[in-house]
């Protein structure tokens, strides 16, 4: 009898083990964000100074400046710094020696995309404009799986992403720039984000979408169709960067996080995500320091300056890792797979997947 006991005691705790693993994995990027903003909080020099910041940004000064780094950061940053910070793992701050690069050797958005999810640093890949990407991409090898087929997407605040992820080739759902969600029975909300979308203002050049309303999109695709793998990709930091107005940038940060916390809330409402969730958050590529924060390319120092913050059932919660150590964006497509049990394979040499991130012993 007490063997019987003890058989169902560790079946239930197989059972128990199996239920909390990630069974869907979301990843999101910000696009030209400084971990220097990520870590520190606001910059004094540029949210202080007249150059990047406009006169009417008083309230700015208050709402993201406390003389404490702690503070001030959770302050631009509230999701990361009071709840991610505390369950999940974040990796990038270089004041503690820990790193993560870009391997790519160009230091912008289209190599450091088609690196981040096929984990390949391809030199052909040297340009914004670069035709579809030849590689296969993390995204559409799941979705040619059994277990993944149609149940990956993608919503992406820039239209460059039909080409970086090969939209004709890779046979998932991609909405990216101003293009309407497409679909026979589109929902009230659906309809609504499309029509707006063509309304609002075009700040930040013709295939640069509002990140509100690319989020906006995404959630209400999530709440119809319970996708098992979805990326969320941001713009307006690299854009508003870009346009020299800092203030706007740290704007676009800070909403950026009330973006992430939104979704994650929802997805611990919602059974089909609950516990059972991944989140990878991370971006492109970096950008300088100073007066060359604006910019960013290999001509630019600390452009290949990157952060990773990864929350879920199977991460163990270190938060802030202040360990000396470098992690690489080559690494990322490999452990997006990793996380569903599944080893990504494209032909190429691709990093490894992290370790660190994928195991709660």
């Amino acid at each position: 009898m007490r063997l019987v006991l003890v058989t169902i005691c560790l079946l239930l705790g197989l059972q128990t083990s199996f239920a909390q693993r990630t069974k869907n994995v979301v990843v999101i990027t910000f696009d030209g964000y400084r971990w220097k903003d990520l870590f520190n909080g606001a910059d004094s020099s540029n949210l202080f100074g007249k150059k990047f910041t406009s006169q009417d940004s008083t309230w700015r000064v208050r709402k993201y400046w406390s003389t404490d780094l702690n503070q001030r950061r959770a302050k631009l940053m509230p999701f990361f710094w009071n709840y991610l910070a505390k369950h999940g793992q974040i990796y990038g701050n270089r004041n503690y020696g820990n790193m993560v690069n870009v391997t790519n050797r160009y230091w912008f958005s289209y190599p450091g995309y088609n690196e981040l999810f096929t984990g390949y640093p391809d030199t052909l890949i040297n340009s914004n404009s670069h035709p579809a990407n030849h590689n296969i991409n993390v995204l559409e090898f799941l979705n040619k799986l059994p277990e993944f087929k149609g149940k990956v997407a993608t919503f992406t605040s820039w239209d460059a992403f039909y080409k970086i992820l090969n939209a004709e080739r890779s046979g998932f759902p991609i909405n990216s720039g101003f293009n309407n969600v497409k679909g026979d029975k589109l929902s009230e909300v659906q309809q609504a984000l499309n029509d707006l979308q063509h309304w609002l203002p075009k700040d930040y050049g013709g295939g640069e979408r509002h990140d509100g309303v690319t989020y906006a999109l995404a959630k209400e695709y999530v709440k119809l169709n319970h996708p098992r793998v979805l990326q969320l990709s941001f713009i307006e930091t690299d854009a508003l960067a870009h346009s020299g107005k800092y203030d706007y940038y740290l704007d676009a940060a800070n909403y950026n996080d009330a973006m992430i916390a939104d979704l994650w809330n929802y997805m611990q409402r919602d059974p089909f995500y609950k516990d059972q969730t991944t989140f990878i958050i991370t971006e492109d590529h970096g950008r300088g320091y100073e007066d060359s924060w604006q910019h960013h390319y290999y001509s630019v120092p600390h452009s290949n300056e990157i952060f990773l913050a990864v929350m879920g059932p199977d991460t163990k919660p270190l938060g802030e890792v202040k360990q000396k150590g470098q992690l690489y964006q080559n690494q990322f497509a490999q452990t997006i797979a990793s996380f569903l049990g599944v080893k990504f394979e494209n032909g190429h040499e691709i990093g490894k997947p992290i370790q660190e991130v994928l195991s709660k012993k």
